[in-house]
């Protein structure tokens, strides 16, 4: 029979170890800094969920707060807030668990509340579309529940994505990397309410001249594409300095081991050990895979060589 002793000397040792992760978390929201308009307070509508079991910012505010799951940092504040308010929130399951973004979750560098809109329809439907003043074929998003899911992220960078926005790119993803919490919202249908996007949208941005059934594939782009670039992500972060885009050119072609498969050789100078050599010949691949394949990147890197031909 096991000692009651035994049992009590565990407990305790395990109620020490509780008190002393509630006074790390204490002192770190003693020290976070409040980012949100009312906080602690949460949308009679709906709530927000987190990649995150115990999130902090489950009341909808953007507040940098301390992430329970940094075994790397215990107590620290995460570095990236992103919320996605999206029709759909199980779309992001999967995608969030999986990969350098989930670990990258699990380690505390970013935390991802997901903002069901669904919440915040009209009536027993929960309505979040209707008709097009002026008629025409779809339906639009109304304004009313968008506006009551980013009223507690004001403080915080509210991106659309939208095909009418401005084409995303690397700069963007730099710049976002660098700054404050950001809130992507997803849209759907036809459009967002033009007043949303007028008084309530900071950016609007589009992966590209295509479009998608709604705004999800490219929160999740822009999530990936955004965690990528945070410090202890990435294995070498000397890589997202030197890849496509960086310089206004597309990356040279990469060849790994073995240095011949199937009849098929490496170029001989990637094997020659001539540092100087090797640059000038990934130069000259990039600069010649650019031109062939992206002539509106070589025409402004061209530009800014001070010639068509940039030699």
């Amino acid at each position: 029979m096991p000692s009651p002793h035994g049992s009590t000397v565990a407990l305790d040792a395990a109620l020490a170890t509780v008190n002393a992760w509630l006074s790390r978390v204490r002192g770190a929201l003693a020290r976070a800094p409040n980012r949100c308009r009312g906080a602690g307070s949460s949308s009679p509508h709906g709530e927000v969920a987190s990649s995150r079991p115990e999130s902090a910012v489950g009341s909808g505010c953007a507040n940098v707060l301390p992430n329970p799951l940094n075994t790397l940092r215990p107590g620290y504040p995460v570095l990236v807030q992103v919320h996605v308010i999206t029709m759909f929130p199980e779309f992001f399951g999967s995608p969030l668990d999986a990969s350098l973004v989930g670990k990258a979750i699990e380690r505390g560098l970013l935390d991802v509340a997901l903002v069901d809109l669904r919440e915040m329809g009209r009536g027993v439907h929960r309505q979040l579309d209707d008709a097009p003043f002026g008629g025409g074929a779809g339906m639009v998003m109304m304004a009313q529940p968008l506006i009551e899911a980013l009223a507690p992220l004001e403080s915080t960078h509210r991106v659309l994505l939208s095909p009418a926005g401005a084409q995303l790119t690397q700069a963007t993803l730099d710049r976002w990397a660098a700054g404050g919490p950001l809130t992507l919202i997803c849209g759907r249908y036809e459009g967002v309410d033009q007043r949303v996007i007028d008084h309530h949208i900071d950016e609007e941005v589009s992966l590209g001249d295509y479009v998608l059934l709604g705004g999800e594939v490219g929160a999740l782009a822009i999530i990936e594409g955004v965690v990528r670039l945070l410090p202890g992500v990435v294995g070498n972060p000397e890589s997202t300095l030197t890849e496509s885009f960086r310089d206004g050119l597309l990356e040279e072609p990469q060849y790994t081991r073995p240095a011949e498969f199937d009849g098929l050789p490496v170029p001989e100078v990637l094997l020659s050990g001539d540092h100087a050599k090797i640059a000038r010949w990934r130069l000259e691949q990039r600069r010649e895979r650019t031109r062939e394949r992206r002539p509106d990147l070589w025409r402004d890197y061209a530009a800014e060589q001070d010639g068509p031909d940039a030699r």
